[in-house]
Parts: structure tokens; sequence; C-alpha cells
């Protein structure tokens, strides 16, 4: 397995993150027990967030208590915070939860806009003043859109970077990323298998292998992490038949698709947006089965509810036209549902 340097911040880890978003959705002796076993199988960066529930109350209870040397993995977290006061709230909590007493790279979560010295917020200010304090070690930023991550990017403020990246990606957004490791930032890569609708781990790994970035892959069962162990010690190749591969992925799939982020929810009227907005890719690339059942019938069937409010379209960070897609996506459900169309 590569080992990758995060740009200026020295951190050398192997290519192959946690990310610890998943395991909010698993008991707690389960995911110690997933944490701990990434650990053992040489995984030594974890990536997790104040809005994620109880992930960094998990990752405590897993290398907090003496299980780990601290010095011996690397931990990130972030906060949605937009003031000094939610800051300092967010940092303490994440440092009590996570029972330790520096994060590695503190990161504003999903920026709308990228904070400096002097911009009237105190946000900058505050990043700084944790990090003298030796509560955070390295300042970083996480986006989803693309002129924000350069302006991040440019600004020479932030050490990391963190963005949705995968072989789906355009190539306006393979260019920023090359831009973010020739500045010396860390590339912490997200969303990698683009929200699930990229089914093979191995082509997705080959993929990011290319490049001197970190990939965080969202864990929840434990055989997802066997499958992502398993890289450890014999890393897939970006063989020709691998780059014929990802180049038809690429050309089916390439454009304004749901990645199932799920900021644009609560709907207004209760649409379950982050599946139903990807519900023909869905039933294309999984069993269609379990997207068929008459619970997701129901949901499907509650976007003749969509009042076109515009709510969800003001928190996509990939500025999709959302009830267009619903219904779009509903009416190829409605011809599958009637065998107009058949899916595996």
């Amino acid at each position: 397995m590569k080992q990758i340097k995060l740009g200026k911040t020295g951190i050398v880890v192997p290519q192959n993150g946690f990310g610890a978003l998943p395991i909010q959705r698993v008991p707690k002796e389960e995911a110690v027990k997933i944490l701990r076993k990434a650990y053992s199988g040489g995984m030594r960066f974890f990536d997790t967030a104040r809005g994620y529930s109880d992930s960094e109350e998990k990752l405590g209870e897993a290398f907090g208590t003496g299980f780990v040397n601290r010095e011996e993995i690397i931990i990130t977290s972030k906060t949605h915070a937009k003031t000094p006061e939610v800051f300092w709230k967010d940092l303490e909590t994440s440092l009590g939860l996570l029972k330790t007493d520096y994060i590695d790279v503190y990161q504003l979560h999903n920026v709308q806009q990228c904070y400096r010295p002097g911009d009237g917020t105190g946000m900058y200010e505050c990043l700084l003043e944790a990090k003298a304090q030796g509560k955070i070690r390295h300042i970083g930023a996480t986006a989803h859109k693309l002129e924000v991550a350069k302006e991040v990017i440019r600004s020479g403020l932030y050490e990391t970077l963190q963005y949705p990246y995968s072989y789906l990606s355009m190539e306006k957004e393979t260019a920023m990323m090359k831009e973010c490791l020739a500045a010396g930032m860390g590339f912490i890569c997200m969303k990698a298998l683009a929200g699930g609708l990229i089914t093979r781990s191995d082509a997705a790994m080959a993929f990011v292998s290319q490049y001197d970035i970190i990939p965080i892959w969202g864990i929840q069962r434990e055989k997802e992490l066997d499958e992502w162990l398993s890289y450890m010690d014999k890393t897939p190749e970006l063989t020709p038949e691998m780059k014929d591969y990802i180049a038809k992925e690429h050309q089916e799939l390439s454009g304004n698709f749901c990645r199932g982020c799920g900021y644009c929810m609560p709907c207004t009227v209760g649409i379950k947006i982050n599946n139903c907005n990807r519900m023909s890719l869905l039933l294309r690339r999984a069993p269609s089965k379990n997207w068929l059942s008459e619970e997701w019938q129901a949901n499907m069937k509650q976007i003749e509810e969509c009042i076109d409010c515009g709510k969800c379209m003001k928190t996509c960070p990939y500025e999709l036209n959302i009830p267009e897609l619903l219904r779009k996506n509903y009416e190829d459900y409605k011809k599958v549902l009637a065998g107009e169309i058949s899916v595996s």
C-alpha cells in the first residue's frame, strides 16, 4: 500500500482512510470492533465530524481508552460552525467525545465561503487560536462546490482540502485537485465511490492510487472493511483493462446525477430525496429487489407531493434541479414497476 504525505502537514499515512460517517448507524460495540480491526489491519487515518451524531463518541471508545498510542493514528474532525461561539462549543465537545487532547486536522465543514483573517466572522481567528492552544494541529476545510474549493486553495490559508472526488468527476475537478497538490495542500478524497454508484472497489482504489491523495472510504460493515483491508498488501493496479472499464463507467454516469449526500434534506413534504433522486441508477447498479419493495414504492410515490418550494435546490452543493430530477426518476420507476423496462 502506497504511503501518502498530506501536503505541508507532514502527516504520512497509508492511502486507505476510514470514513466514519456510516458507523453512526451501527451499535457502539460493533462500531468499536470495526474501528479497532481497521487499525489492526493497517489503517491509520480516521475522519469524522461533529455533525455525524455519535461517530466521534464511537471513535473515542475505540481509540481513546488505551487501545492505541494516540500518536499512531490520525484523527480528523469537522465543525459546521459559522460563529466563534459554536466553533468553541463544537471543538470542546469533539475533544471530549474523542477522548483526546488534540485533533490532527480540524476542518470547517462544507464551507460556502473561504473564511479569512479579518473577514468579520472571526472563524479563521478561531482556527489559529485553537492551533496555538494545541487543541488542533492542522487547519482544513471541506467543500462540495468547485469554485469554493478553488478559493480555499488559492487563499493559501488552509493545509488540507476535503472534496468529493472519484473517477466520475469532471476534468475541471481533476484540475482543481492537482492545483491543490501543487499548492502543497493535502487532498482528502471523500465520496470516492460516488455515493454508492461505483460498485467495484478495486476500480475506485486503482484510480485514486495514481495520485498522492487520501481517500476516506465510508465503512459501516465488517465485510466492507475486509474488502478495503485486502488492498493493504496488494493494491489494485490501473491496468489497460481497468482503464477501459473506468472510461465506460465515466461515459455512462458522469454529469448531473445525485451523489446522495443528503444536504438537501429534510424535504418540506418528507420526500427521501437522497435516494429517490438517484433511483434510476440504483435500480441498475444494485440488486433491484430492495428498491422495488412496498416501502420504496410508497417513498417514490411521495414525489407526487412535491410543491416545487425550491428549498432543496438552495442547499444542493451540486446545484442540481432536484424537483426535475425527482420526476424523471419517478417516471422511470413507474415504467420499471409496470414491466415496460427491465432491470436486474
